[in-house]
């Protein structure tokens, strides 16, 4: 018996429709770029249905908007009216647009990408999300690894940085995306056809036509070459995630040339007494310092670090000892107050940068309200020594605090009032070395530097990760408080550490498990299993 085959007309090969899932955070227009779909549809003889199914919060899930398309005519056959899905169904989804490399990850997790169907079409610029922001250490996902996981994931993967190109023409992200979708073709319609969608608008015609176009290009391209960010590249190797080559360079050749005149005693001092790799860390060790408190406070910096370098004789000519010293003090150095968290948020590039990113006109007044949440300590801290502990210490006052402050404060720093409260309390940090808190992270990180120094002859990776150590100390709140928690836990068992050949790598361990959770129950099991539990 031999088989036969029959073929169809072209129009009878689809009996489904054209599936699309969308995925945008907040503010990037993801409802405007499902109504232009929708729109160049029904004008050009498609049925079409939008909907949307919004995410949690601000980039802890973006709003899914899920778009379905069904010709109404086959030839001179006219279609019934379809009943069309709402909702995506895992491995059932034709193309598949991101305004974010993350987002086409989630995409991919809730099987939305298919690599025997879709197309997928991302952004590769990152928005952290709120666990990569919050995480104890680093806590950003490789974004290497996420464009090998969407190639794997995906019949057809078109990628570029549409949120720069958004930003470079003046419009919106989904103008972009707009014009990808058209250029790589995964729709039947003309790219006038797509124009003329975002024409009818008629809202920010002109820049939002550029956007598309610059999309448009991207998507065009052959495949492979809209490859922006090296496969497998950890966050420090993508553009834009790391420290500047060229910033590096001049900074072990001539620190005078990365900071202004008031700092070019201490870029001198650089140059000439700290190791070539150190350099680029002191650098914006110095200005960080400087910027916090005053030139003293920098001179102050380079002293700490100093004492470090001097023990570099005992390690190996890579000088990490002094490179993460000069990270992690002039981190700790700085430690986040309301001093600090009120100067920045007075600073002039502060609102030009926020009216920038709400496309603020000339004849638009701009409004920021701050969300605060002051608690007793943040108060006290920020007191002279003996009054601050006087605060902690008064129930009375607690009360008063707690019943003010319980369910935050509204502040509208671009009102008289607002900005010039905020204003005044930046403007505290001259007073600052007298602070109760100061004091005590003072006296902190003088202990945990001579710790490093008094282990750096012996065992200088073990030093090392001494110094690595003060990653677990951030945020404020409870978050300080179980951080400082977990470091004193880590630096007591270092006595119990030295001496063994894998003191380094066993204090590493532990290190790592301090950071898998902020309450420090992985670390307190560590230490258990180790039979290092300290008091």
């Amino acid at each position: 018996m031999t088989a036969t085959t029959t073929s169809l007309p072209s129009t009878s090969l689809r009996l489904r429709p054209i599936t699309m899932a969308i995925l945008a955070m907040g503010g990037e227009g993801g409802g405007v770029l499902s109504d232009w779909i929708v729109a160049v549809a029904e004008k050009n003889g498609y049925y079409a249905q939008s909907t949307s199914v919004p995410g949690v919060a601000q980039r802890t899930g973006a709003t899914v908007y899920y778009v379905e398309l069904f010709p109404k005519f086959s030839g001179s056959e006219r279609h019934s009216e379809p009943v069309l899905s709402t909702m995506p169904t895992p491995g059932e989804v034709d193309i598949v647009v991101a305004s974010e490399l993350m987002e086409a990850g989630r995409s991919i997790q809730r099987g939305f990408s298919t690599p025997d169907r879709t197309t997928l079409i991302a952004s590769t610029s990152r928005t952290y999300a709120m666990p990569e922001r919050t995480a104890m250490g680093d806590g950003r996902i490789d974004s290497g690894r996420l464009i090998e996981v969407a190639l794997a994931s995906s019949k057809r993967f078109i990628r570029g940085d549409f949120a720069k190109i958004a930003q470079d023409t003046g419009s919106v992200i989904s103008a972009v995306l707009l014009g990808a979708i058209a250029g790589a073709g995964v729709l039947p319609f003309t790219r006038e056809q797509f124009e003329e969608a975002i024409r009818a608008s008629g809202k920010g015609v002109e820049p939002s036509l550029l956007a598309f176009a610059e999309g448009f290009t991207v998507a065009a391209k052959p495949a492979g070459q809209s490859i922006d960010i090296t496969i497998g590249a950890r966050p420090s190797e993508v553009p834009g995630e790391g420290p500047d080559p060229a910033e590096v360079q001049r900074a072990i050749e001539n620190p005078g040339s990365l900071v202004g005149s008031r700092l070019q005693v201490q870029a001198s001092r650089i140059g000439a007494d700290f190791p070539a790799e150190a350099r680029f860390m002191l650098v914006n060790g110095v200005k960080r310092t400087a910027e916090y408190q005053d030139i003293d406070y920098a001179n102050e910096y380079l002293d700490r670090i100093a004492s470090v370098t001097a023990l570099e004789v005992h390690g190996d000519s890579s000088n990490i000892l002094t490179t993460e010293a000069a990270r992690y003090t002039a981190l700790w150095m700085t430690y986040e107050d309301t001093i600090r968290v009120a100067f920045h948020k007075t600073r002039r590039r502060r609102f030009d940068r926020v009216g920038k990113e709400a496309r603020i006109a000339d004849a638009q007044v701009m409004q920021v309200r701050e969300f605060l949440h002051p608690q007793v300590e943040e108060i006290s801290d920020t007191l002279p020594t003996a009054l601050g502990r006087w605060l902690l210490r008064s129930k009375a006052m607690n009360a008063i605090i707690y019943k003010v402050t319980h369910k935050g404060l509204k502040i509208q720093t671009t009102s008289v009032w607002g900005f010039t409260t905020l204003y005044i309390l930046a403007r505290l940090r001259p007073i600052r070395r007298r602070s109760l808190r100061f004091g005590q992270e003072q006296e902190r990180i003088d202990a945990w530097l001579g710790l490093a120094r008094a282990h750096a002859p012996a065992d200088y990776a073990l030093a090392t990760e001494i110094i690595t150590c003060q990653q677990v100390v951030k945020g404020y709140g409870s978050t300080h408080a179980n951080g400082l928690k977990n470091f004193n836990s880590l630096m007591g068992a270092v006595p119990i550490l030295a001496g063994d050949s894998r003191a380094a790598e066993r204090l590493r361990n532990l290190r790592r498990a301090a950071l898998a959770d902020e309450t420090g129950q992985q670390l307190q099991a560590a230490l258990n299993a180790s039979s290092m539990r300290s008091n």
